[in-house]
């Protein structure tokens, strides 16, 4: 579709977004221009009354007219409002300087509202646990038996993984935490603004150090972005195993009518379609965050209007992130799991082997060379079609004199999940 130069810069049909942001920082603002005594105080009681109208009017459904982006937009509906009296919000400040406050106060709520989302997710994975806290599945390595485990420990590495999700999303609302308003178009107002007065306003903790930093830097979005794609990636993994472990060869668990799907062919299919756009909607998340670290890698100080292509991979990010996480929480919670297909999984794969080199090694056998006898025990019973525990304690014996009666008591998943000790 063909548009005008004015059309092409125009940034109003994703930044109309900022609305109630843009309107919460032009209060603090028009009421510190009036404490300042910069404009007049019948002017900012004028302002403040017409922008919290219009934020009401938001509120209620209502759409501002289009303009080249939300600020032009809102300054225009001010003046329509309130008169000549809003043509006086715009001193001592700039587009430049009010953008970058714009975005710092979306990233705060949006932040709050993604760790308050993944608490959730760590809620539903901690009521399954304990559901299941005694049922024992197989671990993996490579996607290969490994050792006995709870399944309990299991799903609880994942609400541990999350744990540093929501470190990583503090971490970046700190860095969000410090008002840009007041650095001007990138040098500063000659007006006697007080930016801590601002700052109280709209619960910074502290205003920004250099004005053109200030107005010219996107990182705190790029480290945000960051901290959504590991989210992300962390969310994949946990949809991943859901997946596998829905499917027939496994049937660990059982998903939810709710966060399947049938399949327009054939009858008997369940598709676990909540999970795989999970691990879709994570390339989402990854592009967001190429994106913006493409469209800063070369822009010099300050301020460019390619910044304004930072408001398109942040708001999708934050979408695509609250969307994946609200259903994975009820998806995981509501999840059946099978404890006797778990149980008969640990049969296959000759998962006590390690507990019986660390037996070995109990008895003065270096781990290594235990670790050697073990494996040709297995091999022992690959050939034969048998396990371990069907090994008579003279078997044992013949492979290593070390085997007595106790080395018979640790061939079960359980035993080996028991004799655990070690903190973690």
């Amino acid at each position: 579709m063909k548009k005008s130069p004015q059309e092409f810069i125009g940034s109003f049909s994703f930044d109309n977004r900022l609305a109630p942001y843009d309107i919460l920082g032009s209060v603090a603002h028009a009421a510190m221009l009036s404490k300042q005594k910069i404009i007049p105080a019948k002017d900012a009681k004028r302002i403040i009354k017409g922008l919290n109208s219009i934020l009401n009017d938001l509120e209620k459904g209502w759409h501002l007219p289009e303009d080249e982006d939300i600020h032009f937009a809102l300054e225009r509906e001010l003046i329509r409002r309130v008169g000549d009296s809003g043509k006086r919000l715009h001193t001592g400040r700039s587009r430049n300087d009010q953008v970058a406050t714009d975005i710092f106060l979306y990233l705060r709520d949006h932040i709050q509202m993604v760790v308050q989302e993944i608490t959730r997710v760590q809620k539903a994975i901690l009521t399954v646990a304990q559901k299941n806290q005694d049922v024992i599945m197989p671990g993996f390595t490579h996607l290969q038996h490994a050792q006995p485990i709870l399944f309990s420990h299991h799903i609880l590495a994942y609400a541990w993984m999350l744990e540093r999700d929501k470190g990583r999303m503090r971490n970046a609302f700190d860095r969000a935490d410090s008002l840009p308003l007041g650095s001007a178009a990138l040098a500063g107002t000659s007006f006697r603004i007080d930016r801590k007065m601002v700052a109280r306003f709209l619960n910074f903790s502290r205003v920004s150090e250099n004005s053109i930093d200030a107005t010219a830097s996107r990182d705190v979005v790029a480290e945000f972005l960051a901290a959504c794609a590991i989210l992300m990636a962390n969310l994949s993994r946990m949809a991943e195993e859901l997946v596998i472990w829905s499917s027939v060869e496994f049937s660990f668990v059982y998903l939810s009518e709710e966060f399947t799907s049938g399949s327009s062919i054939m009858p008997q299919k369940r598709n676990p379609d909540v999970a795989e756009i999970i691990r879709g909607e994570t390339g989402r998340a990854y592009g967001a965050l190429i994106s913006l670290l493409t469209v800063l890698k070369g822009i010099p100080l300050a301020y460019n209007r390619d910044l304004q292509e930072d408001k398109p991979p942040l708001f999708d990010a934050v979408d695509t992130v609250m969307g994946c996480l609200s259903v994975m929480a009820p998806m995981i919670e509501s999840m059946e799991v099978d404890p006797i297909r778990m149980r008969v999984a640990c049969e296959s794969g000759f998962l006590e082997a390690t507990e019986l080199a660390d037996f070995l090694a109990e008895k003065g056998v270096p781990f290594r060379a235990g670790h050697g006898v073990v494996r040709q025990m297995v091999l022992y019973c690959q050939e034969r079609g048998i396990k371990l525990k069907d090994l008579s304690l003279g078997q044992l014996k013949k492979f290593h004199p070390k085997f007595d009666e106790d080395a018979l008591l640790i061939l079960t998943p359980e035993r080996v999940v028991n004799a655990k000790k070690s903190y973690g």
